[in-house]
Order: C-alpha cells, then sequence, then structure tokens
C-alpha cells in the first residue's frame, strides 16, 4: 500500500469519457468498418490523424495520417507450423523457489540495445511470493530485479522499489533504461490500481480497482561490484499517461470489457528521426454493437470471416505517445495508435519495436481467449513490419503469428520479449506458465483445487528461443537455456529443453 491513502497526484494527461471524436469517424459507416475485414493480408488503414505537430517538430501520426490494423482476413490465416511452434518443455529448474516470477525485461540502453554495466547484465521482473494462487499474483505484483555476468545464471537484487512508495497500489509490466553518459537509470511502469486500496486482494470488503496509468520512476544509478549489482539513490515517481478516451479507451469507457487495458510502457529512441517514443498495450474506444464484424460486410470473394457482431469488445491497439522535452523524461504527449486490431482481438500486450536491416519489426503478445468466435489464434507472439516507425504495418507471415506453444502445451509459456541476437536474429524471453492443464483453459485455471493450480504452473524464466527474420517472414531457429539474455559479455549456455 502506497504511504498516502489517497493517490492525488498531477497527471499529465487527463482522461475524457466524453471526446469520442475518433470513435465516430471510424464507425461512422459500414464500409469504414468492412475495410477492417477485408484485404489480401496485407494490413489495412483506417481513422485519421486529428493531432498536430507540437512545437518540437516531432511527428504527427503516421505517414499516410491512417492507423495500419490487423485485420480480420489476415488473421484468419493463422496455423500453426514447424517454423511458429514452440517446443514443449520437458524440464525446467525453478530457478527461485520462493518467487512467482513472470514478466520479464531487460534494461536496456537508450539505443535500444541490452546495456552491460561494468560486465554485468540485468534483468527485471514482476513476481509475488510463491505461496500466492497463481491467478491472484498480479493483485500483488512488484518489481524485482536480477543480475549476472554471463547472462543466463541470475542472482536475486531484491525489490526495486521501496514498498507503498511507486504510484498505483501494484505496479505492472515496464521497461527499464540505462543512460551510460549520465549513469542514470529509467523506469517506465504500469501503476495499476489506486493507493486507497489496499495492496492485498484478500482485503474484507474493498474491491481491487484495474486502472491504469503509465508513470515514470526516475533518480537512481547502479552501483556494481566483483560481487553483484545494487540500485543506489532514491525513486522520484511521477504519473506521465493516462487514457484519453479518444485515441485510447478509459476505464469508464471500457465498462464490462474482457480485459481494460493501457499499460506495458516501452522506451524507444527512433534512429531514423532521433525522436523518443513510448510504445505501451491500449483499447480503441468503441462500444459493443457499433462495430459490425459479420460476414456480410465482405466483398465477394473476401475471406468469410464468421467473426461475431459483438466484435467492437474486441477493439486491442498499440499505442504509441511521443516526448515533447529534449531533456525531460516525463514530458509525453499520446499520439494515434501504430496498429489497431478492431474485430480481430482485444489484447496486444507488450509491444515493442526491434529495428533490423533498416525495418521496423512490430511485436506484442496475445491469448487465445482474446480473439473473437471465428478466429482461432494461440497464445503466441505476433508481429508486424514496415519502414518506418509509422508506417504501413505488414504482418509476419501473412497472419501475423511469429511463435505460438505446442497445441500439447498451449500455455506453457508466455509474455515473449525479443531482444536483438544476431544480424538477422532476435532472442525471446518468456516465462514458464501453465503447463499440464490437458482440457482445462486459461479462463477455468482457477476453478482447479489449490494444488493442482499450484503445481501446474511454472511461474520463473522460460528457455530463451532465437527467431531468424528474414523480411516479412519469421523461423524459430535454436532455443537456449532459461533466462538467457544475450549481451556483449555473455554467452549461449546449452540448450536444456
Amino acid at each position: 500500500m502506497d504511504s498516502n491513502p489517497i493517490d492525488t497526484d498531477d497527471e499529465r494527461t487527463e482522461s475524457s469519457s466524453v471526446s469520442n471524436t475518433r470513435r465516430q469517424f471510424i464507425v461512422g459507416s459500414a464500409g469504414a468498418l468492412g475495410g477492417l475485414a477485408v484485404g489480401s493480408g496485407v494490413v489495412d488503414t483506417v481513422a485519421a490523424d486529428e493531432h498536430q505537430g507540437d512545437e518540437t517538430g516531432t511527428p504527427n501520426g503516421s505517414e499516410s495520417d491512417q492507423t495500419p490494423a490487423w485485420t480480420v482476413e489476415a488473421a484468419g490465416q493463422i496455423e500453426l507450423n514447424d517454423a511458429n511452434t514452440i517446443p514443449i518443455i520437458r524440464r525446467l529448474d525453478d530457478s527461485f523457489p520462493g518467487l512467482h516470477v513472470w514478466d520479464t525485461w531487460p534494461l536496456r540502453d537508450r539505443d535500444g540495445s541490452v546495456a552491460s554495466v561494468n560486465g554485468w547484465s540485468i534483468q527485471f521482473a514482476l513476481t509475488s511470493p510463491s505461496g500466492v494462487l497463481p491467478g491472484k499474483r498480479h493483485d500483488i505484483a512488484e518489481i524485482r530485479y536480477f543480475y549476472s555476468r554471463e547472462g543466463y545464471d541470475w542472482h536475486l537484487g531484491g525489490p526495486v522499489f521501496v514498498p507503498g512508495s511507486a504510484k498505483g497500489n501494484r505496479q505492472w509490466a515496464a521497461s527499464a533504461v540505462w543512460d551510460g553518459d549520465s549513469e542514470e537509470l529509467f523506469m517506465f511502469y504500469t501503476a495499476t490500481g489506486r493507493s486507497g486500496n489496499p495492496n492485498d486482494p484478500r482485503g474484507e470488503g474493498i474491491d481491487i480497482t484495474y486502472e491504469q496509468r503509465l508513470a515514470l520512476a526516475e533518480g537512481t544509478s547502479l552501483q556494481t561490484t566483483r560481487q553483484g549489482v545494487r540500485i543506489t539513490g532514491e525513486w522520484e515517481h511521477e504519473i506521465i499517461l493516462t487514457a484519453d478516451g479518444e485515441y485510447y479507451q478509459t476505464q469508464e469507457q471500457a465498462g464490462d470489457g474482457i480485459i481494460y487495458a493501457f499499460r506495458d510502457p516501452w522506451y524507444f529512441e527512433d534512429p531514423e528521426s532521433g525522436n523518443r517514443y513510448l510504445v505501451f498495450e491500449g483499447n480503441t474506444p468503441l462500444e459493443p454493437g457499433e462495430a459490425n464484424c459479420e460476414a456480410q460486410d465482405l466483398e465477394p470473394g473476401d475471406y468469410s470471416s464468421g467473426v461475431a457482431a459483438t466484435g467492437a469488445q474486441f477493439n486491442g491497439n498499440i499505442g504509441l505517445a511521443v516526448s515533447t522535452s529534449d531533456e525531460d523524461m516525463s514530458e509525453w504527449e499520446l499520439r494515434p495508435p501504430l496498429l489497431e486490431a478492431i474485430c480481430v482481438n482485444q489484447q496486444l500486450e507488450r509491444g515493442n519495436i526491434v529495428v533490423m536491416d533498416d525495418r521496423y519489426y512490430l511485436f506484442c503478445d496475445s491469448h487465445k481467449f482474446t480473439f473473437p468466435q471465428g478466429l482461432d489464434g494461440p497464445d503466441g507472439m505476433y508481429g508486424f513490419v514496415a519502414d518506418s516507425l509509422q508506417g504501413d504495418y505488414e504482418p509476419l507471415n501473412g497472419s501475423g503469428l511469429v511463435l505460438a506453444n505446442p497445441a500439447d502445451q498451449p500455455f506453457q509459456t508466455y509474455s515473449w520479449m525479443p531482444v536483438p541476437y544476431d544480424d538477422n536474429q532476435i532472442a525471446v524471453l518468456s516465462y514458464y506458465n501453465y503447463h499440464d492443464l490437458g482440457d482445462d483453459t486459461l479462463t477455468g485455471v482457477g476453478n482447479l483445487p489449490r494444488e493442482d493450480q499450484m503445481a501446474k504452473f511454472g511461474g520463473t524464466f522460460a528457455p530463451t528461443l532465437v527467431v531468424e527474420l528474414d523480411g516479412a517472414s519469421t523461423e524459430i531457429v535454436d532455443t537456449l537455456d532459461g533466462g538467457f539474455l544475450p549481451s556483449e559479455n555473455s554467452n549461449p549456455p546449452i540448450d536444456t529443453m
């Protein structure tokens, strides 16, 4: 629980539940939405950019002033094959038996490369005590850090924030940036809930809330010795962005939707323009019933979707904000999304970008249950490619699917995070999720007996995957040890799968 009973700090971008200009533009005609559900598999575009450039000269919107869309036609091509199916994990040791460990992210330099601080690699993760039911871990999530010389033999550093000091009543996925020149550490994180609620979901008579805001912690550095790494200094926390209700749905607008999202900030400096951005997960403001995703909107010969008319509940996007200051890391302005998945998916988690061969690869994660009726996508990492940051993104492999769990273990890993590995390869981190569920699903695992829930949850670093990128095609080409993080000092360990 935060030290203040009520979170009253100023917010950089105020939410608005009445600013629906963009939503009205999207749903103004069946033809506009029909464009989301048809096409050749290449991403279609919708929705004009209404923001203007600011005085810093930062860009406004995409190159065509439209938002690319992941279409029903493209997503309908999703299928598992040898190139995208993750091998079954046969054996995996729990590196930290006292903790549940899930979403992970590396410390990166400002240019996006994995940082090496005096020979140490540093990784962060969401954690909770291992005695907590896996489904309840999100309600008491705490960010911890880990350090390693080799990139795979990880040592626990401890909590990143002093308990009660960070924004929200718990913190969700983030990105960490190291400025080697100033030796400053920056953490962009998700502030979830309000500090007026307890940090314990078992608090009597009080409901945990799921409001999400983007926050920045700064003011610290790293001290290294031969023995390890520790965070020095005192964090300063600030809310930097909230959903605007125009490009990004507010919690009030979401109502009883599947999973509300305004989270997972990921820092990115564009090598082409030099501008600084935050990429994050959001939802496009649409109300159920306003988006008609039925097959009757398709042109003759187009892919017949069978997607239910409630497709507006599936309104995920990958959001974007641009820095409005050359010096201050806390000044940001919302931009239109990089990508929308209206009628396709409700949740595009942990959006991030890898620039390789002068092309921009946009990745995100999603679940099977966040696809609408009529689309059968697995728990997997999905990706798109364009020639510039705000270009027209094409789904990788035609469908967008880059890698997925095997059919026999459909939930064994999740929360994939790619980092550059070789000239045309990425290394993909993830965590060991639910295994050996049989016919059970993620939405039903909470009904299992407590001992079964605990036994079937991994909660530790999963084997790192190596994926080769070849234009708009990808292929899994290798697996490495659990939690392996490549850097200038690391050596790939022996595969244990």
